[in-house]
């Protein structure tokens, strides 16, 4: 009998586009050789345009159905995405502390491609309190990462902003192991993502910036992140073959409606082209 596949069991919304959310985690997931596991946190109205409108579930029924998996199942990493409520959230952070063992690839989804809000101050406060000093590994892009650092929004968006690196240290500070930001959002003529860690900048990896907007790429490279964890890599190189899965995936991605382009998870050029700099110095493998 063959050994089963590693289980990473995503805390996410759902996306009837299957852009992005609980349908992309699973696509990304499964396609990564991982058994995808999902459990729902919030129904959204949204198209490959933005998110019309959202959901959230009883926090009851998202604990019944993480409680009914993990008593069946188990899990070799948490991955968590878009969370619907405060109340949610303290719930998922009662969970996670009954399995410190396993990792929690977090990705904080504070807002659609097109800026429609997905977070509450609540929810902010409630990530940073509860599940920052549980995560593994925090993946948030530029703009997420200015808004969980700093509690004072004019900080965040003044034009005397912090540095990204001031962010990564400030989210350390508040509990999680690694934080990777993306530079997606950032003017800069290539796509600029960097891991670090408490005590100094891992590494940076430069990728050829794409032409299109897409849907679904911080949920893409969250889950394919947790899969490499879950099939045994170490952060670094989970972060590294992640970044480059997501990069042929959207590279080869399509626009099936009339908004923003989504990543082809099932591209079969994944692993053919490197990103353009690969900053190793000081590279510390977990």
């Amino acid at each position: 009998m063959s050994q089963p596949p590693p289980n990473v069991l995503s805390f996410a919304a759902s996306d009837p586009s299957c852009g992005a959310g609980s349908q992309a985690d699973i696509m990304t997931i499964a396609n990564m050789g991982c058994h995808p596991l999902s459990v729902i946190t919030a129904i959204t109205v949204q198209d490959t345009s933005g998110v019309h409108d959202i959901f959230p579930l009883r926090p009851e029924w998202v604990a019944h159905q993480a409680n009914a998996i993990l008593n069946d199942i188990p899990v070799h990493v948490f991955k968590l995405g878009l969370l619907g409520s405060d109340k949610i959230i303290h719930v998922i952070a009662e969970i996670l502390l009954e399995y410190p063992q396993i990792p929690v690839v977090m990705d904080p989804v504070l807002a659609s491609g097109r800026g429609d809000k997905l977070a509450t101050k609540a929810m902010i406060d409630a990530m940073r309190k509860l599940l920052l000093p549980r995560a593994t590994l925090l993946t948030p892009n530029s703009i997420e990462a200015r808004r969980l650092a700093f509690t004072d929004a004019r900080n965040a968006t003044s034009p005397n902003y912090p540095t990204l690196e001031e962010c990564a240290f400030r989210l350390l500070d508040m509990g999680c192991k690694y934080v990777l930001i993306t530079g997606a959002h950032e003017n800069t003529a290539q796509v600029i993502n960097s891991l670090f860690t408490r005590d100094k900048k891992l590494c940076t990896n430069s990728w050829k910036r794409l032409p299109h907007s897409y849907h679904g790429s911080g949920c893409t490279l969250a889950s394919a992140i947790a899969a490499s964890i879950a099939a045994g890599q170490t952060i670094h190189e989970s972060v590294l073959s992640a970044q480059s899965y997501t990069w042929h995936a959207l590279k080869a991605g399509f626009r099936p409606g009339l908004g923003q382009f989504i990543p082809d998870r099932y591209s079969h050029s994944n692993n053919t082209e490197k990103c353009v700099n690969n900053d190793n110095n000081n590279i510390e493998k977990s």
